[in-house]
Formats: C-alpha cells, structure tokens, sequence
C-alpha cells in the first residue's frame, strides 16, 4: 500500500500518473483541509474536490480546479443579480459542493467525502487531514489577510511576511494508513500551507520516522512551480530551493526527487537527505507524470 501526502494542484498532477501504474484500491490519499471554508452557502474543501476529480478523470487539467468543460451559468447569475463570488464555481463542481454541504448536515466530512467517492466510483481511499476547520491568516504588508482573500482577490501579490494556522486534530485512519503503507510520498505541493499543516497533526510526524518516505518537490532553482509556495517559504525564513525543501522534512525523509535542472544543488541536498534523485519533475503531459511515478515506485525498496 502506498499514503500520499496531497494539496491541490502538484501532488493531483502525479497522482494522474501513479494511478496509471499503481492499483488504485492500494492508494490512500490524505489532502489537506487548511483552506477549507463556506463560500455562498456550500461547503468548499477545493483539495479535495481536486483529488476526487483526479481521481475519477473529471478534472479540469488547465486551471487544476473544477470539472473539465464545466459551466458557469448559476456564477454569472449570482453577478448578475448583485450577489457576486469571490470564487468561480462551475454548475457541476457546485453540484458536488452542495451534495457535500447537505451530506456534513448528516456525516462529518471524511464521511462525507467517502461517500462522493464512492458514488464516483473510486477504489482509493481519500481521507481529509481533518474534520475540524483550520483557521488560517496570511500575515502581509498590507495587513493580514484571509487566505482566499490573498490568493483569489490580491493574486497573491502582496509581499508576504508570516503564515498562521491553526492545529486541528487529524482524521481517523490516518496514522493506521501510514504505518500499514510500503510508502508514503509527499506529493509536490505547497509546503507552508499544503504539506505542514498534515505533518502538524499530533503522531504524523512520529509515524513518518517509522515508514519509507519520499518526497518531491515543488521547487526549482529558486521559485516554485506553481502557486505562491516560494512567497510562503521564504516568510518562513526557509531557503527556496530543494535544498530549503528537504530541511523541512529532514526529521524523517529518506529520500527526495529533485528537478534536473537543481543538479548542481545535488551535493548540498544530500548532505540533508541519503537519498537524493535527479530527474525531469515538470509534469506538463501524462507521459511525464507517469514517468516521474515511475521512477518514484522504482525507487522504493
């Protein structure tokens, strides 16, 4: 069995690879909830949806949110009457999120998104880190903001000075599913805002030290692929770079996968981690993500 550790954008890029070559009965996939919240009336756990659409092939693979050839017809009637959204939901992602809502009137969420996956017909298991909500703040130079806030309505441009969120207390099955896997991969998310929330659940930290883990990561050079990550590492007075990567996993990483063109960062990474391998990690077609997930699995003793 392998755990992969998932936000929302890196991580369901390889997981469209890994579920190419891997069973996906033997995937357990624990995603973030940090940023979850209520956005005109639905429930809203965007990490989650992500991973659900991934999984069931209905994700909209250019923005990395939503449902492929989805429409907007209840959005741009909601601007239409003066009730605009700070997110753009589709109709058919807004179909999920309302399910979602009604099903948490009933279940909490892990149950909930248990239940959508099985009505998508998933074999994995997908648990959410969390059943509680995380109250996050992105502290910047102008003010402190909430996290959509930053990320949606100021295109996360504003300069970045701290990160805050709040501990929550992790889901049932999540320690069991990291002590009972062959491995556990991080995926290539955000490290501030997607990864360590999961990792600052109470025993995960502990439960990583006695598994196989590898990790990829989401920087190159000195940016992140994708996504304000570098802005939040280096608030968090971490280096941005691969090397900056494994110093916050060093605890208990015994391996990590870095970007051919961080080669020349190989030496310093490696005196951080044991195992360091060099390769392609830019996942722009499916055959470069099957790759990647190749070489991962191949990599696991």
């Amino acid at each position: 069995m392998i755990t992969v550790l998932s936000g929302g954008t890196g991580t369901p890029k390889l997981l469209q690879g890994i579920k190419e070559i891997v069973d996906p009965s033997e995937l357990t996939i624990v995603v973030n909830t940090l940023e979850n919240d209520y956005f005109a009336g639905v429930y809203v756990s965007a990490d989650i949806d992500t991973v659900l659409y991934t999984m069931s092939d209905l994700i909209n693979d250019e923005l990395w949110y939503g449902i492929k050839d989805d429409t907007f017809i209840t959005h741009e009637r909601l601007e239409e009457i003066g009730c605009g959204e700070l997110l753009r939901i589709g109709d058919k992602d807004r179909a999920t999120k309302i399910q979602k809502t009604l099903l948490m009137e009933k279940y909490d969420l892990a149950k909930a998104c248990e239940i959508q996956a099985k009505n998508m017909g998933l074999a994995c298991n997908i648990i959410p880190m969390s059943n509680e909500n995380s109250d996050i703040k992105i502290v910047t130079d102008i003010g402190e903001l909430e996290f959509h806030d930053f990320l949606i309505k100021h295109q996360s441009e504003p300069e970045v000075l701290d990160v805050k969120f709040s501990k929550v207390k992790p889901c049932e099955g999540i320690i069991d599913a990291i002590n009972k896997s062959d491995a556990v991969i991080i995926g290539p998310s955000n490290p501030i805002t997607s990864i360590l929330p999961i990792l600052s659940l109470d025993g995960v930290r502990d439960a990583l030290k006695n598994a196989y883990v590898v990790a990829v990561s989401p920087i190159i050079g000195n940016d992140s692929v994708s996504g304000p990550a570098s802005k939040f590492m280096k608030a968090m007075g971490i280096d941005v770079s691969a090397v900056g990567v494994a110093s916050l996993y060093d605890d208990f990483l015994d391996a990590i996968v870095i970007d051919e063109k961080d080669d020349d960062k190989k030496v310093k990474v490696n005196q951080i981690i044991n195992k360091v391998i060099v390769t392609n990690t830019i996942m722009n077609n499916l055959d470069a993500k099957k790759n990647l997930a190749e070489i991962i699995i191949e990599n696991i003793p």
